[in-house]
């Protein structure tokens, strides 16, 4: 088995904002740091969000003084507006550390930072062995079930895995690897082999497509390595649409968590990343793990 295809070292870094899916993050890289043995540690960054920001500009209209004043007065809003976010931060990270205790972490830390997300991310990514992020952030648009910008931005930008966890923790029992016996998606399931993340649990291998002889005997080679880890493998290859098939399967098995790779041609994972309207994501209602 490729151990190197894993990162062994490292810490689960979770990313929290006061969104509804905060309470879930927590449990979710609670969860994922106690099976790994991996240190947890939260982050919360403060940033400028245009959806907040005046773009209205109506100094022109004053007199020196008065533009001099107001523009004073806004100054110290502003002030007032960092010094209420940076409180807020701490309260949020020590309510979400308290979480993760409760959920059986043991070595938790947390900082909060300023700046974007996705630069934050990428530049703590060295020291990662798993990233833990909602499916929405606390300025995604709900109404229209959209993803959140910036998990679209941080799936394109970090190299370690990435759990996208949805918005309630249920315990984990079964996963789901969504196969297209492609290089990635079998390099993605050495990963899951070489990994103690889901040890002991039931994975399941779905491969959707037309019933051929490459097919089932990619499926057969990708069921093998599973087997060797010592997982119980349960494979099937199903005709049909993949978000339509996967979605159907994850429902009717109770499959705890999807696995998929992050990029690639085939259509099964242009799912994940392509669209502000992304299928599979809202089909499944489960976490997903992207392999990269």
């Amino acid at each position: 088995m490729n151990t190197s295809l894993i990162h062994t070292e490292g810490r689960v870094l979770a990313a929290v904002d006061r969104s509804i899916y905060t309470e879930s993050v927590a449990c979710h890289a609670a969860w994922a740091a106690s099976r790994l043995g991996a240190p947890l540690q939260f982050v919360h960054v403060l940033d400028r969000h245009p959806e907040t920001t005046p773009t209205a500009d109506y100094s022109g209209n004053l007199k020196l003084g008065e533009k001099e004043e107001l523009l004073h007065e806004l100054a110290g809003l502003d002030e007032r507006r960092s010094t209420i976010a940076q409180e807020q931060g701490r309260l949020l990270l020590r309510e979400v550390k308290r979480i993760a205790a409760e959920a059986g972490a043991t070595e938790i830390d947390a900082r909060q930072r300023h700046g974007g997300l996705v630069d934050t991310l990428t530049e703590l990514e060295a020291d990662v062995r798993l990233f833990v992020l909602g499916k929405r952030g606390e300025h995604a648009d709900f109404a229209k079930g959209h993803l959140g910008g910036n998990l679209e931005r941080t799936v394109r930008a970090v190299h370690r895995p990435l759990l996208v966890v949805s918005r309630a923790f249920k315990p984990i029992e079964r996963v789901l690897i969504a196969f297209d016996g492609s290089a990635t998606t079998r390099k993605g399931v050495e990963m899951v082999a070489a990994s103690p993340l889901f040890r002991g649990l039931q994975v399941h291998l779905v491969m959707v497509g037309g019933d051929s002889a490459q097919a089932n005997a990619q499926l057969q080679e990708a069921e093998g390595v599973l087997s060797q880890a010592g997982f119980e493998v349960c494979s099937a290859l199903i005709a049909g649409e993949p978000e339509s098939v996967i979605g159907a399967y994850v429902r009717e098995h109770a499959i705890g968590v999807l696995v998929m790779g992050a990029y690639g041609h085939s259509r099964i994972r242009q799912l994940i990343v392509g669209s502000t309207t992304t299928a599979m994501l809202r089909e499944c209602q489960i976490p997903v793990l992207l392999l990269r």
